[in-house]
């Protein structure tokens, strides 16, 4: 048996591939960032060739790295930023349109003209979603119309639609394999998650033609193999995961009523509900978890637009720090926020508030702030985001959270934890492998070709690292929450009525 299962975990700002042992173990990891467009407000872009170049850059510096050909490779599994619309040339695999990001936000108001015609109802009860520009249809409905000729080619069957896992086994198989899974599918608007298929009233509904979309495929099985003329040549594709999907089974909550949360560029907590999907009366999403050995497994999603990406703001955009690693320091260089409050809402607002309009907001500001009270702010707001869809997830479910799995590049800020522990007032449990979203992937592609025998294997694999338990006194978290929910109230609705395309 190879000794090594290769994950490819393509993410919103940067592109890693990781190489898990036996024992779910790193051996090596290597990651390149990539450039991200912002051509107009509210729009967010990616070029999709970067993407592929990144991904297959870093697949081969991790196996250097670690010194492996391909023959040391079980299999490889694929996790990834979900929603991003990539469409293609059949013919010449090259992109007709950059990478629309889930970000963006372009398709917004006409997301707003379906909800003004009685849609939005009709939509959740297939799909489980919200109708938002986050989603991948109305952005494959934007390509389309405004890309010249790609209507026509599309229905001609010429172009190829998919996720980013799609585009990627596209690269990685040589335009062989045109796949996804049920994970990514059921992100785009367009895939009835009870009847587990593309539905045609929505195609019909965003004049989407079928011929561009890809086969659905489980999330745990051999698919097909890589290129011969790839480092990891003819290895078996055989597990694919969007990443908060990943990261669910990567975090071994595999029973129902366990939830974990990712700190990423976004934030996504997601509640493990069985074999029945629960319909969200608080706006939170009813997606599909995995499916496994013929069977799926449905969950209940929050999803935060902005996460991570705010301590990037930080550095990129005021300057108020050198590294992302650098903000933990700087907010606990004061100890509380000073009375400020910052509202993430630069793409506007995901769960549970789903505000398209609102932006982000910096409230309380006094003579006496500084870049410490900002720092601290941001990291809060993180946490206090998390709270709000905890929130609405225990109101959804009826089930009161016992504890809260986390991963992500954040939580290594121990400052983030230990304030969302007081915030939430449950522990918070972070894993020694923090890489979660990628052991996911690594562990589905394992699955399939039997690298691990069963799922109970892998369980007594997952360890604690630290639990951070809840130590602030309520009447101080019941005045940081007042103070959070102020400042969310001001920041919605801002660009209503305004000209901003």
């Amino acid at each position: 048996m190879a000794k090594y299962i290769l994950a490819i975990d393509q993410g919103t700002t940067s592109s890693r591939a990781i190489l898990f042992d036996h024992r779910g173990r790193i051996k090596s990891v290597a990651q390149r960032e990539f450039k991200q467009f912002y051509p107009k407000p509210g729009w967010v872009e990616h070029d999709a060739a970067e993407i592929w170049a990144s991904q297959a850059g870093v697949m081969a510096e991790a196996m250097a790295h670690a010194g492996l050909n391909s023959k040391s490779l079980a299999a490889l599994g694929i996790t990834n930023q979900r929603e991003t619309t990539i469409v293609w040339d059949r013919e010449s695999g090259e992109p007709v349109y950059r990478a629309i990001v889930w970000q963006d936000r372009r398709t917004a108001e006409f997301c707003d003209e379906l909800k003004k015609d009685g849609l939005a109802r009709m939509i959740q009860r297939k799909t489980g979603l919200v109708l938002d520009a986050y989603f991948s249809a109305t952005k494959l409905k934007w390509i389309l119309d405004h890309v010249k000729g790609a209507r026509r080619r599309a229905e001609a069957g010429k172009l190829a639609f998919g996720t980013v896992d799609a585009w990627l086994v596209w690269k990685l198989t040589g335009g062989k394999a045109h796949i996804t899974d049920v994970t990514n599918a059921s992100r785009t608007l367009l895939y009835n998650i009870h009847k587990q298929d593309w539905d045609q009233e929505l195609l019909e509904l965003f004049r989407i033609p079928r011929a561009v979309l890809p086969e659905v495929r489980a999330s745990s099985d051999v698919h097909s193999e890589t290129s011969a003329n790839l480092p990891a040549a003819k290895v078996p594709i055989a597990g694919i995961a969007g990443d908060q999907q990943a990261a669910l089974f990567g975090q071994m909550c595999l029973q129902p009523g366990m939830v974990k949360h990712t700190y990423g560029t976004g934030g996504f907590m997601v509640l493990n509900t069985g074999n029945r999907p629960i319909t969200s009366k608080n706006n939170l999403l009813t997606t599909i978890a995995w499916k496994v050995d013929g069977k799926v497994t449905y969950a209940l999603e929050g999803s935060i637009f902005i996460a991570g990406a705010v301590v990037q703001w930080l550095r990129d955009g005021l300057g108020i720090i050198r590294s992302s690693a650098d903000v933990e320091s700087l907010a606990t260089s004061v100890p509380n926020n000073g009375g400020v409050y910052l509202v993430p809402a630069f793409v506007g607002m995901g769960a549970p508030h789903w505000d398209q309009f609102a932006r982000g907001t910096i409230l309380g500001i006094t003579r006496g702030t500084t870049a410490g009270h900002i720092a601290r702010a941001a990291l809060e707001a993180i946490a206090f985001q998390t709270l709000d869809v905890l929130e609405a997830m225990e109101a959804d479910s009826g089930i009161r959270l016992k504890e809260l799995r986390v991963d992500g590049g954040a939580t290594a800020n121990d400052t983030l934890m230990q304030f969302q522990a007081d915030m939430i007032r449950v522990p918070v449990v972070r894993p020694k492998v923090l890489e979660t979203t990628a052991l996911g992937a690594a562990y589905l592609a394992g699955l399939a070709v039997g690298y691990w025998r069963s799922t109970g294997e892998l369980m007594k694999q997952w360890q604690r690292d630290r639990v951070f338990r809840p130590s602030l006194k309520g009447k101080s978290v019941s005045e940081l929450k007042c103070g959070w929910r102020k400042a969310v109230n001001r920041a919605k609705g801002w660009l209503a009525n305004s000209n901003e395309k």
